[in-house]
């Protein structure tokens, strides 16, 4: 729950990822025309492999709080927390103010500033800002949590005051272990805090039964090891100097990036204070847990992001980078359909999955698992307008993008006041689905404009009429059967869309080949 947009994460999604990823490079390795493209597509699946790792690693230990938060958490004691963490997802913004991110440009130049003095001066900014946040944070917290829709909850805001503290603290250490390349410390640390936040979840919610306060506090003791993980990071170059001018323009380069990162965070967190006020805890706790069962998608599209970007900023000078950009385009789309649709079909019957002798998620919130599809779909769309990102940084125009962020907040907040008054947690699941879509259709507008992509557009339009007639025919099928019976009618659903591609000519004969020689290996 760190993360409001991740929201959550499914232990089965890593070995889903690798299998796909084994599966695409054996592909690869049969598929010889055009050799270039292929070259570079498998390229692009191991690097999503590698730079994901460490995410989905962090991920999937978080996302077993999940099944151990709806057994031992109210509706409304979840909703409580998952709503305090969208807000702090905000004051983290305004916490670091893009300060890692200045520290790092100007880290790389040759100013005749030492690394000591960068450091510093970053470092003394974020701690004289973060304190004073912290502490109106903390003795307003009863006032906060009225006006927050939260009363009663104070004693979770102090805590929260405590974790945005130490996590703002803790970015610039962070920062300089990506700037010199210590890739393996930097997933450790950021791991061994997964572990640790599991750890005191299980010990002050089944042990000590603190309940939210349990949560809040099990954070705030995994952000100060954290912080004292990365004492050491920050004592290589931390001085008692200050840099007044250096100060100046690390805060002209940081501060413009605030108003997007408020915005991104609208898009991806203010449906649950929204939800929150026009409703209640228990209705805000039954969307946060069904909203986090969709992990799989984001963890795609999270992988996917990492690897995408450097992939086609490096190939776009190639003559023939616009096939290869426009084919990942259809790769993905084929990957991500299937995907939405085996989870949305199946996730009933894996909430209901017993472990230790009781189910997976509480029966308590299964009423909200009619959110799942949505926000899978949701996310598919948020993949699109990584793809489309493309087009845009390659023409320089990433002046489109706080605007297209924009449009994505204004969607997701209208459409969150207007819908869920009339269908609740899935209003709040359509208008995020509706603020990803216009996102990505905006940056595929502006991108047909600005660097045209040969999307292949007869091949995406097979694919959605492919799953569209999977997911009926599934649909159709459980209205009249149940128990095994409709298990075998999902997983026929399953088998459906990939043979209706291969029967209605969607396959190439080199991809119908490569497919072929990986059945028979």
């Amino acid at each position: 729950m760190r993360n409001s947009h991740e929201a959550g994460e499914r232990s089965g999604a890593a070995g889903g990822a690798a299998t796909s990823s084994r599966f695409f490079f054996a592909i690869a390795r049969y598929i010889t025309i055009p050799a270039s493209m292929l070259r570079d597509l498998k390229k692009l699946g191991k690097e999503t492999l590698v730079y994901g790792l460490s995410t989905v690693v962090a991920r999937l230990l978080n996302f077993l709080l999940l099944p151990f938060h709806t057994h031992y958490l109210t509706q409304g004691e979840y909703g409580a927390v998952a709503a305090l963490f969208a807000y702090m997802a905000f004051f983290n913004v305004a916490y670091q103010y893009g300060m890692d991110q200045a520290y790092m440009r100007y880290a790389v130049e040759k100013d005749g500033l030492s690394d000591e003095d960068k450091f510093s001066t970053a470092f003394w900014s974020l701690l004289a800002s973060s304190v004073l946040f912290s502490a109106l944070l903390f003795f307003s917290a009863d006032t906060f949590a009225l006006w927050g829709g939260l009363p009663g909850r104070g004693t979770l805001v102090r805590c929260a005051a405590g974790i945005l503290l130490l996590d703002a603290l803790s970015t610039l250490p962070f920062a300089d272990l990506r700037l010199r390349h210590r890739a393996w410390l930097f997933a450790a640390v950021r791991s061994l805090n997964i572990v640790l936040t599991l750890a005191l979840n299980v010990w002050l919610l089944a042990g000590l039964r603190l309940g939210s306060f349990g949560v809040m506090l099990a954070n705030l003791v995994a952000s100060a090891a954290t912080m004292i993980l990365l004492a050491p990071v920050a004592a290589q170059w931390l001085r008692p100097v200050f840099k007044g001018s250096l100060w100046r323009s690390l805060l002209r380069f940081a501060l413009p990036l605030v108003p997007a990162g408020l915005g991104s965070m609208a898009v991806h967190a203010i449906d649950r204070p929204i939800l929150l006020h026009l409703t209640d805890e228990a209705t805000v706790g039954l969307y946060q847990a069904n909203y986090r069962l969709a992990i799989v998608m984001m963890l795609v599209v999270n992988m996917f992001e990492q690897a995408w970007r450097p992939f086609y900023l490096q190939r776009s000078k190639e003559p023939d980078s616009g096939p290869v950009f426009g084919r990942v385009l259809t790769y993905y789309l084929a990957g991500a359909l299937w995907l939405v649709l085996a989870f949305s079909l199946f996730m009933p019957d894996i909430v209901r999955l017993r472990l230790f002798g009781v189910p997976l998620i509480h029966p308590d919130y299964w009423a909200g698992l009619g959110v799942v599809p949505i926000v899978l779909c949701g996310e598919l769309f948020y993949g699109l307008y990584m793809n489309f990102m493309a087009s845009i940084q390659l023409s320089k125009r990433t002046d489109v993008l706080p605007w297209a962020t924009l449009l994505g907040a204004a969607v997701k907040i209208l459409g969150t006041f207007a819908l869920v008054p009339y269908w609740k947690l899935l209003g709040a699941a359509w208008a995020t689905l509706a603020s990803y879509g216009a996102m990505s259709l905006m940056l595929f507008f502006v991108g047909r404009k600005v660097y045209p992509i040969p999307y292949e557009r007869g091949r995406v339009l097979h694919l959605l009429l492919a799953a569209a007639a999977a997911a009926s025919l599934a649909y159709g099928a459980s209205v009249y059967c149940s128990g095994g019976l409709c298990l075998l009618s999902k997983a026929a659903a399953l088998l459906v869309f990939p043979a209706l591609l291969w029967a209605t000519g969607f396959l190439s004969q080199d991809e119908r080949d490569a497919l072929r020689r990986v059945s028979r290996a």
